[in-house]
């Protein structure tokens, strides 16, 4: 008998099928599952770990080649617009990853499928998987079909502005004020640590946001913030 393919309707979306399943299914394994169930014994952060160089390497190609006449700086920031938590969480969503997580119980309660960083994870690791198993070309092709094709629309949005300047700016002309950043927690393994920051103005505390470094969660800190705050009607 014929063994069911949990991921038929992923691969059509994707155009291709995997030849090793093992490897697509190894881009699901939340660290949480392992410590909790023995049929699986590594997860997927390896392949994420990979996953994120490959995504870099290739936005960069395409921004390199595509805009001759940018400045590094200007690249860097459409770049790190295009590869951040949120971005990839989003598209994760389309592509419904969050169905095919393994996850531990505590895990699944807490919202685990729905939560960005470990979209955005999962999506980095479907990537590596889809390196090693089609190599860079087929990996590519991926990422210019859900990833670089967004570039226009991050830009039209202004999401590829550094929000942590932006936010200072305004704070200082709106209400004379500097922003602050506290650090709030973090957790993961070394390799891939996570780390939660918040901005205060005053006492307030105006948005807190994510990310794989400090640097990161602040810069995610301002973004929430410019995002939700009214400047007219902020009492401090």
């Amino acid at each position: 008998m014929k063994k069911p393919n949990r991921y038929e309707n992923l691969e059509k979306l994707l155009g291709f099928a995997f030849k090793n399943k093992d490897l697509l299914d190894l881009a699901f394994v939340h660290k949480s599952f392992i410590n909790e169930y023995r049929d699986k014994n590594e997860s997927n952060e390896r392949l994420e770990f990979l996953g994120d160089a490959v995504l870099e390497l290739a936005v960069t190609e395409y921004l390199y080649k595509t805009y001759p006449h940018n400045p590094e700086g200007v690249l860097t920031n459409w770049r790190s617009a295009l590869v951040q938590g949120k971005n990839l969480a989003l598209i994760a969503n389309e592509l419904s990853l969050g169905n095919y997580l393994y996850l531990s119980r505590g895990e699944e309660k807490s919202g685990g499928r729905k939560k960005n960083y470990i979209l955005a994870n999962t999506l980095e690791a479907l990537i590596g998987a889809i390196y090693l198993d089609h190599g860079y070309k087929t990996s590519h092709n991926f990422i210019s079909k859900y990833i670089l094709e967004r570039l226009e629309q991050i830009l039209e949005a202004g999401l590829h502005i550094d929000a942590k300047s932006h936010f200072q700016e305004l704070a200082q002309e709106k209400i004379s004020m500097t922003p602050e950043y506290k650090f709030i927690k973090e957790w993961g393994p070394d390799h891939a640590k996570r780390f939660m920051m918040a901005v205060y103005i005053g006492d307030k505390k105006v948005g807190e946001g994510e990310g794989s470094s400090k640097q990161k969660a602040e810069e995610d800190a301002a973004r929430n913030a410019l995002a939700r705050i009214n400047w007219d009607k902020l009492k401090l």
